[in-house]
């Protein structure tokens, strides 16, 4: 019999963090934090946004997304562009050097990952595989 759904869930939260807080190891090579990763990571991957569409997708006040892009303006990682339909609107974008150092994090994060992938048995990397499939429904939003 399969175990409760509680304890699956229980489990997998705390694999999750383990896991997260064992990457963010390898962010000091990049000189970002946690937050202002995530930041440049929406951006990066995502496109441009506004200070307040970050705010919403990072769950933190405007207050908070001010300072954290306010400090990635400063290390030139992004920068604010005004809409041409409504000056008063700015875009965030990721500059080149903000793209260079989300992927050099990233490679980083994936070459640690597969530095511990590398370490488990044959039968154990085969089941990660068939699992990732669950995984990433799992993160996706859910449909309405």
């Amino acid at each position: 019999m399969p175990p409760a759904p509680r304890t699956t869930a229980d489990r997998l939260h705390s694999a999750a963090i383990h896991l997260l807080r064992r990457l963010r190891t390898t962010d000091v090579e990049t000189g970002l934090t946690a937050p202002r990763a995530s930041v440049l990571s929406v951006l990066v991957f995502g496109g441009p946004a506004t200070l307040t569409a970050l705010a919403r997708v990072e769950q933190v006040r405007p207050p908070t997304m001010t300072r954290l892009i306010g400090q990635l303006e400063r290390e030139g990682l992004v920068r604010r562009t005004a809409d041409p339909s409504d000056r008063r609107l700015r875009w965030i974008h990721p500059t080149p050097r903000g793209r260079r150092l989300l992927h050099q994090g990233r490679r980083l994060r994936v070459g640690s990952l597969q530095a511990g992938i590398d370490r488990l048995s044959s039968s154990q990397q085969r089941n990660l595989e068939r699992a990732l499939p669950v995984l990433e429904s799992l993160a996706s939003p859910p449909s309405s």
